[in-house]
């Protein structure tokens, strides 16, 4: 496009904006130049040229007197939320629009990725995609960003160092305060002018010369998750933890001397639950599943709770924890330490050898915990039935014996597990064993290593009883006579193109998904069955999660389809999720038949705390990525072997198979030919070759690249 075109045509869109502003208006030229704060006869004949010309291409009616509004097919203005991706190119997510609307980086008009912008969709598509033009931001996601110090004698600049951020920040003198160059600093939006390209930024603070850290506090920053608790939050718990409770344990079901005991992740320090074991007579055994009172220390309208509240949900990236509690609370007063008297909400369940529940209890209790497990202590016990871990499994290096009675709980309780998890499976439960990494870090916090880790035994046992706890809370609430508001956890019905796309990926490894079949859990549970172990297993169980519908909480339930139960409900980890919170209130006051105080606003609550959920998520992902990013970027230059784990339009990602690292080969440097990309099925093939780069096939790559900022790998495929 010439200088001249372009320069007609962003008149043109600044000349639309305003008759968008005004949308009942009639407005002549010198309304419109008012507008635009263009002054001068010169500048006003190129307005009224420009109108002239909107006038024939039909984009504005003329109603007489030189007055024109908005042709009718100019309104197509929608609302919704913008994402940018780490290229630069922006989409609208909106409920007024089945499919994303494309946004190119010119016409972002100083909107950043997160806010809520008003869009023009324009009448032309590109490369079959909706194309529009942000013409007004609705509601800033954030004013807060992070980046690094630039001084110069007179001015300043605040590079925030993201891939998503398209724009540095402009520091005047008198903002420069005595920040130096280098500084890792947090800068705060004062204004964006029409004419400038830069906004204009303050600095609020300095988080110290730390390049190294920059990328993992801008993951916190991007998805509004601040580490530290507001002053007067911390004195809040820090008084709850000097309270005494005594007065609270006799109002209690005392169980602090049945067997009870936690399992969890080695570098857990939050225990939100923990299970009891008694044999009871004629086949019976009572399994009591103990969670962390947190409503009881967390009240309502309280600034723990506008706190707890807010944050929705504790966030666990790679290096770090961003709890949803103070750690007095989290870690110590909440928490399910051993030897210490712990005030509990607990679910306690009569089972037999079946795993059938004969009789079922809930209420409050006070519980001591005799052992605090890991994962690998307790599939020691279960695999080994041994009364001592070994010091090479032990979590303190030495060798110790259990609590009496221990081992034969967990025997128990895992066979009882094993028959409910059965049960559930045959009811049309999807069962994922997907692999997941975890990162060995240094005393840096560097990624040293990259391990794989599995769900066995003991990690099972534990999901299906705080599963069975969920579902049974979801059911009793249901039954009381005056059946409170609720929030329900629940899951939709998978889509059906991508369930498609699963089957013609599935059916090139040799693999069947029927989906004419009644059922389709029990279809996908035989193909997850079917790549357990072999190479393909973590793209057949990729797609299959993306073929999911997401999660949600919500007032209005129609179940959960992923593990097949009409009534569900998140109530065993109130520390790390406020619904679970909500859940406890509500689940009190109903067995003291009286009300909760905000009911009316648990749909909103329940909203929230999904938006704050997917937020989380997105910046675990962002931390999981950045930190494969860190591992590899010494390993330039090295061959690996990978599968094509996606195929879009620029290019294949490809898995590499001995760390699951994930990065691209871009489609212009895939080799011996030019390759067309193929939308439908997913692939790349060479014109002249015929030669096919396609989802799920083998390839020998060499790392390129590894750029910190766009938190991407570059691949290069070889022969």
């Amino acid at each position: 496009m010439g200088k001249k075109k372009k320069l007609q045509t962003d008149l043109e869109r600044k000349i639309t904006k305003v008759f968008l502003k005004n949308p009942k208006k009639e407005l002549n030229y010198k309304q419109v130049s008012a507008a635009l704060n263009v002054t001068g006869t010169k500048k006003r004949n190129e307005i009224i040229k420009a109108i002239s010309k909107m006038v024939n291409k039909e984009k504005l009616v003329t109603s007489g007197k030189g007055k024109h509004t908005l042709a009718k097919k100019q309104h197509n203005k929608i609302e919704g939320v913008l994402e940018i991706t780490s290229m630069g190119t922006g989409y609208v997510v909106s409920d007024q629009t089945e499919e994303d609307v494309l946004i190119e980086q010119r016409r972002l008009n100083k909107a950043f990725n997160g806010d809520r912008v008003e869009v023009l969709v324009s009448q032309r598509r590109i490369r079959g995609k909706m194309e529009g033009e942000i013409v007004g931001i609705v509601k800033r996601k954030k004013e807060k960003f992070i980046g690094v110090f630039e001084r110069k004698e007179d001015y300043g600049f605040v590079n925030t160092r993201n891939a998503r951020m398209y724009t540095d920040f402009f520091i005047k003198k008198e903002d420069m305060g005595s920040y130096k160059s280098g500084e890792t600093v947090v800068v705060e939006i004062k204004k964006w002018e029409e004419k400038k390209e830069s906004p204009e930024g303050r600095i609020v603070k300095s988080l110290g010369e730390q390049k190294e850290e920059i990328e993992a506090y801008s993951i916190l920053y991007e998805h509004g998750l601040s580490v530290e608790f507001p002053e007067k939050v911390e004195k809040e718990a820090e008084k709850k933890s000097k309270e005494s409770h005594e007065k609270e344990i006799k109002k209690r079901k005392d169980m602090r001397d049945t067997l009870t005991f936690t399992i969890d992740p080695d570098d857990a320090k939050d225990f939100d639950d923990a299970i009891s074991f008694v044999e009871k007579k004629e086949g019976l055994f009572e399994i009591g599943v103990h969670i962390a009172d947190v409503s009881y220390f967390v009240t309502e309208g309280t600034e723990l709770d506008k706190e707890a509240k807010s944050r929705a949900t504790s966030v666990y990236l790679v290096d770090r924890v961003v709890p949803m509690l103070p750690e007095t609370l989290s870690n110590n007063l909440c928490s399910l330490r051993p030897n210490e008297d712990k005030l509990t909400f607990s679910a306690i369940f009569h089972v037999n050898g079946k795993g059938e529940v004969k009789k079922e209890w809930f209420g409050k209790t006070v519980i001591r915990s005799n052992e605090r497990l890991s994962y690998q202590e307790a599939k020691f016990l279960i695999d080994s039935e041994s009364l001592t871990i070994p010091k090479e499994v032990s979590l303190n290096n030495k060798e110790r014996k259990v609590e009496n009675g221990l081992t034969k709980a967990l025997l128990e309780t895992n066979e009882i597990a094993k028959k409910i998890r059965k049960k559930r499976i045959g009811q049309g439960a999807i069962i994922f064993d997907k692999t997941e990494v975890k990162f060995e870090l240094d005393e840096n916090k560097h990624p040293k290593e990259i391990k794989f880790k599995k769900a066995e035994n003991a990690n099972k046992l534990i999901e299906e009883l705080m599963l069975l706890a969920n579902k049974r809370v979801a059911e009793k609430v249901k039954k009381f006579e005056k059946k409170p508001k609720f929030v329900y956890r629940v899951h939709d019905k998978p889509d059906q193109e991508k369930l498609k796309n699963l089957k013609r990926t599935a059916e090139r490894f040799g693999h069947t998904l029927n989906l004419s079949k009644g059922s389709i859990a029990k279809e996908l549970n035989a193909l997850l069955l079917g790549v357990n172990g072999k190479k393909e297993q973590n793209l057949i169980d990729t797609l299959t999660i993306r073929s999911m519908s997401k999660a949600e909480y919500t007032t209005k339930n129609i179940g959960h389809y992923g593990l097949s139960f009409s009534d569900y409900t998140h109530f065993t980890s109130p520390i790390r999720r406020y619904p679970d919170v909500l859940v406890h209130r509500i689940l009190e006051a109903s067995l003291n038949q009286t009300k909760i105080k905000n009911e009316d606003e648990l749909e909103e609550l329940a909203e929230h705390s999904t938006e704050k959920e997917i937020h989380a998520t997105k910046a675990e992902r962002e931390s999981i990525k950045l930190n494969q990013v860190k591992f590899m970027q010494d390993k330039i230059g090295k061959r690996y072997e990978a599968v094509i784990s996606g195929v879009i339009q620029r290019g294949v990602f490809v898995e590499v198979l001995e760390n699951k690292c994930e990065g691209l080969v871009k489609a212009k440097d895939l080799p011996g030919d030019f390759y067309v990309y193929d939308l439908k099925n997913h692939m790349f093939q060479g014109e002249r070759t015929g030669k096919k780069y396609q989802l799920g096939d083998e390839v020998a790559v060499v790392l390129q690249g590894a750029d910190l900022i766009k938190k991407q790998l570059d691949f290069q495929v070889v022969s």
